[in-house]
């Protein structure tokens, strides 16, 4: 992994793997990188919204950072999610991942007071003057209730560590406009992070993919990349369909928080992590994961 190139690819937001009894699953952690370079993938997002974040105690943050970063060997970008509205919070938290390793930061906006664009740009500007290495903006409004404006991105382009901007916002026309006004730039990378989306933002332009069914199958999503780059859009909406079909097996009929249970159950069932998630999301009912066994055994996950 060359760190000096433009980020793009996939960037697989990674699970966060729990002990039966609530505490880091080192050997599990250690599994699931080794699954994800194997296959193929660019980088690894940690305490992003996948990894459950907001819910990983503070305690564990740095070994789960730490550990994830040794066991990269730095064949892979390593990318970790900040989420606070404290600004000291925000920045000790960024200095702490790149202490310990991080190639760059991911930056969720403020969302307790909702910010105006005004507000959100003297946030971010604050963030990326002081922050000991490169940023990427994280817009999800569906967590955060905060639509990154794209003024606000605008404003923003070109400080010098501002590398880029991740949109799991699911509006098609927003994606179309990102692309318009900030795709193509040697200096900034736009990632898609809804799967509805992924394989027409790339042949639009867009520069990689943040999608939680890597967690899966990192192969199919990097096979994804490697198509719609090379102009083969019969193999790319091949790997886009069997991505959306396995990315229902977890999604189809849940909330946020009940599909993060369910793609740990199913990486449970392919021996890489146990179904643990943390508090206050609650675990699939035994009777709900015999449901899933037998549909991942007909996509032949399991």
């Amino acid at each position: 992994m060359n760190n000096t190139t433009k980020p793009g690819g996939v960037v697989v937001p990674l699970v966060t793997p729990i002990t039966s009894d609530g505490r880091l699953d080192f050997a599990a952690l250690d599994r699931l990188i080794a699954f994800q370079i194997a296959g193929g993938v660019e980088g690894l997002l940690l305490l992003g919204t996948t990894g459950e974040g907001p819910c990983v105690p503070r305690s564990m943050r740095r070994p789960f950072i730490e550990r994830a970063v040794a066991a990269a060997r730095k064949r892979v970008r390593i990318y970790v999610n900040v989420a606070e509205n404290s600004l000291a919070d925000a920045l000790d938290s960024a200095g702490e991942s790149f202490s310990l390793g991080a190639d760059a930061m991911a930056a969720l906006p403020p969302f307790y007071y909702p910010p105006r664009p005004a507000e959100l740009t003297a946030w971010f500007r604050a963030l990326l003057d002081a922050s000991p290495g490169p940023v990427l903006l994280y817009n999800i409004p569906m967590t955060t209730r905060v639509s990154i404006p794209l003024e606000v991105i605008g404003e923003l382009i070109g400080h010098p560590q501002f590398v880029g901007l991740k949109d799991s916002e699911n509006d098609a026309q927003r994606h179309a406009d990102l692309l318009k006004h900030f795709g193509g730039r040697a200096d900034f990378s736009l990632f898609c992070g809804v799967g509805a989306l992924m394989a027409q933002d790339l042949k639009s332009g867009m520069d990689g993919i943040v999608p939680s069914v890597g967690n899966l199958i990192p192969d199919v999503c990097h096979r994804l990349c490697a198509a719609t780059e090379s102009g083969n859009w019969t193999a790319a909406t091949q790997h886009a369909d069997r991505m959306s079909a396995v990315a229902a097996l977890y999604q189809k009929g849940r909330t946020l928080g009940q599909s993060l249970a369910a793609i740990k159950c199913l990486l449970h069932l392919r021996g890489l992590c146990s179904p643990t998630v943390l508090p206050p999301l609650l675990p699939l009912a035994p009777a709900e994961l015999e449901a899933l066994r037998g549909e991942a055994a007909k996509l032949h996950l399991a």
